[in-house]
């Protein structure tokens, strides 16, 4: 990393250490909120500038009709990886109707929209964060992620993000490691964060892509 982004790391995990302390003192919010992800349709504006409330919902269908190929509503428990901390999480979700089915038909393109809302529910309960707008093309990535109140781009993380319909863990993995090779290549100094949501194995692989 150049010499800004180490020094937003080392502020970053403050903050984390922080988080963390406030968890085993059970004084945090998250503590208060359970082990469930947010909600997927809560993952839109305000808190997340980023995510308008049609595209909130329109990911949100994608992944209810990935989430019913394989589980049964109104909850799953994903197994997260985040940067190595380890977590069971309940995402709850409703079936999709046949009008939402026929909508998201293309597997490939469900898979990838539903992924995009699932990561970002799970960086909101992991690490604080939300999103702050998509990125351009060439930049490696899909998404410009931040602390809630902050729009400033030169202080933000990027995100990339894959979804696996079908494959398993060890395919998860291998997706995982791709996509930090991509968001290193990405013409932009900032750094990244890579997440790859599995659905059929209901999990998550997250990660801190460190430079070469």
């Amino acid at each position: 990393m150049v010499k800004d982004d180490q020094v937003r790391f080392i502020r970053f995990q403050k903050s984390a250490e922080n988080k963390q302390r406030e968890e085993i003192s059970g004084d945090s919010e998250k503590d208060k909120m359970g082990n469930e992800l947010p909600e997927l349709r809560s993952i839109r504006f305000p808190r997340h500038p980023g995510v308008s409330v049609a595209v909130c919902e329109y990911f949100s269908e994608a992944a209810e009709v990935c989430l019913v190929r394989h589980h049964n509503p109104p909850k799953t428990v994903f197994s997260i990886d985040c940067c190595g901390a380890k977590a069971e999480r309940e995402l709850l979700w409703k079936a999709p109707d046949e009008t939402a089915q026929r909508a998201h038909n293309n597997r490939d393109d469900a898979t990838r929209d539903a992924a995009y809302i699932v990561s970002l529910s799970i960086m909101d309960k992991e690490l604080g964060m939300v999103a702050i707008s998509r990125t351009d093309t060439r930049t490696g990535s899909d998404y410009y992620i931040g602390m809630p109140g902050s729009l400033d781009l030169e202080e933000a993380y990027r995100l990339e993000i894959s979804g696996v319909d079908q494959g398993d863990g060890s395919a998860i993995k291998k997706r995982l490691r791709e996509k930090e090779v991509q968001a290193r290549r990405g013409d932009s100094s900032l750094p990244a964060y890579a997440c790859v949501v599995g659905f059929r194995e209901a999990s998550a692989l997250m990660s801190l892509v460190e430079d070469d």
